[in-house]
C-alpha cells in the first residue's frame, strides 16, 4: 500500500487482492526478513539503549546508577536508533521488496523466477554489490532518530502516568504493554511519512535509478497528492499496538530476570 497506493482502495481490498492472486502464502510473504529485521534491530537498539543511557548520564553529570528522567530516556533511545539503523537497512530492503513482488510481476519489472530471498540477495549482490543492501539507509536514519524519540519518551511517559507517583519498576504487565501500544502509536504517527518514501526508494531502486529522499517525496506530493504518504496507516497501527506492547513486556521482565540473576545472594 506504501509503494503502491494506486492499486488498493484501502486494506480490506489489499487483503482481499493479495489472497485471490497469490494466496494465504502470499500475506506471508517476507515473512523471514521480517523477523530477522525485528530481531536484528531490536536486539541492538536495547544493547545500545543501554550504553546510551550511560552517555546521558555522563552528559548530564549523573551519578552511573541515577535513574534518567522521561526526556533523557527519550534521548537516549534516540542515540540508539541510530546503530539499530545500521541492522535494520538491510533486511527492510529485502522485506521490502519481497512484499511487493506482486505487484512489481503485475507492472511488468520483474518475472516470477525473481521472487525469493535468494534471488533478491542476489540481485542486489551482482547489480550494486554489498553497498546495495543500505539503499535507503539515510532514510532510515532520518525516520529512526526522531521517531524513537517519541517512542521511548511516549512510553515512558505512559508508564510515569500509570505509576502515579510509584516506582515505574512495580509495573505490572496490563500497564506495560498499553505503555508500550503508546509508544507504538507514537512511533508511527511521526515516522509514517517518511517511512513511505523509504519503501519506495527500496523497492523502485531494484529497477531503475531514483531521485533520492527529497526527490521521491516532491514526486510523490506531486503526483499522488500528500495523502499518499499515509497509505498503509491503519494497517500499521493495527500492528503496531499488540507488537509494541509485547515488545516492551518481553523486554522489561527479562531486563528484570537477569539483573535478580547477577545480584549477589
Amino acid at each position: 500500500m506504501q509503494t503502491f497506493p494506486r492499486l488498493y482502495s484501502g486494506l480490506v481490498d489489499c487483503f482481499v487482492k493479495t489472497y485471490t492472486h497469490v494466496g494465504l502464502r502470499g500475506l506471508y510473504r517476507g515473512t523471514g526478513p521480517a523477523l530477522l529485521a525485528f530481531v536484528a534491530q531490536n536486539s541492538v537498539l536495547f544493547m545500545c539503549y543501554g550504553f546510551c543511557k550511560q552517555f546521558v548520564r555522563t552528559v548530564a553529570g549523573l551519578d552511573k546508577k541515577a535513574k534518567l528522567n522521561d526526556l533523557q530516556s527519550a534521548a537516549a533511545g534516540s542515540f540508539a536508533s541510530a546503530f539499530a539503523a545500521l541492522a535494520l537497512c538491510p533486511t527492510e530492503l529485502v522485506k521490502c521488496r519481497l512484499q511487493t513482488m506482486h505487484e512489481l510481476e503485475m507492472l511488468g519489472k520483474i518475472t516470477k523466477s525473481h521472487n525469493t530471498i535468494l534471488s533478491v540477495v542476489r540481485s542486489i549482490l551482482q547489480k550494486d554489490g554489498f553497498w546495495g543492501f543500505y539503499h535507503g539507509l539515510s532514510s532510515t536514519l532520518l525516520q529512526e532518530v526522531p521517531g524513537y524519540f517519541f517512542f521511548f519518551g511516549g512510553y515512558e511517559l505512559s508508564r510515569s502516568f500509570f505509576a502515579a507517583g510509584k516506582s515505574k519498576d512495580e509495573l505490572g504487565p496490563v500497564p506495560l504493554m498499553l505503555s508500550g501500544g503508546v509508544a507504538g502509536v507514537a512511533l508511527w504517527l511521526i515516522i509514517f511519512p517518511v517511512d513511505c518514501i523509504k519503501s519506495r526508494i527500496q523497492v523502485l531502486s531494484m529497477y531503475g535509478k531514483q531521485a533520492g529522499f527529497l526527490g521521491t517525496l516532491v514526486s510523490v506530493v506531486k503526483n499522488e497528492g500528500i495523502a499518499a504518504l499515509y497509505s498503509g496507516l491503519k494497517p500499521t497501527m493495527v500492528r503496531a499496538i499488540p507488537a509494541n506492547g509485547a515488545l516492551f513486556l518481553a523486554y522489561e521482565y527479562s531486563r528484570k530476570m537477569m539483573m535478580s540473576q547477577l545480584e549477589p545472594a
